[in-house]
């Protein structure tokens, strides 16, 4: 089970936000960046609404936190994740929710992978000769 600790400190929010990359999608904003700690270290996340988007922002939190917890086991050791709530977050259909969720982390993870792991993979061509 991978054990996933939370951001409280505001400068460790801003520090995802000013040297992570940012995905967003119609439910939730997600951003990332790798820690400052050692790299084997679990994976940190945190949570932000405010309240521009209504009196929902505490059942926003909860549903990010919920739709959250199905992708524990595919956050990568030594990163840092913020997902920040938007206007309909609180309203929208929960498996909307998941699936935004799902594509956003995906789509995160393409920035950080290294130039190393794609030439590690065999191309067809070569084989082929």
């Amino acid at each position: 089970m991978t054990v996933v600790l939370k951001l409280k400190k505001r400068k460790d929010f801003l520090r995802v936000a000013k040297q992570g990359q940012k995905m967003v999608t119609s439910t939730v904003i997600l951003q990332a960046a790798q820690s400052l700690s050692a790299p084997e270290q679990n994976p940190k996340t945190g949570f932000t609404t405010t309240r521009k988007i209504g009196k929902a922002h505490n059942r926003t939190r909860r549903r990010m936190r919920a739709a959250l917890r199905e992708f524990y086991p595919l956050l990568k050791p030594g990163f840092e994740y913020v997902l920040i709530g938007r206007y309909n977050t609180a309203d929208c259909d929960f498996a909307k929710l998941r699936n935004d969720l799902g594509w956003g982390l995906k789509k995160l993870h393409k920035f950080f992978e290294s130039p190393a792991d794609e030439q590690a993979l065999p191309a067809a061509s070569d084989s082929a000769d």
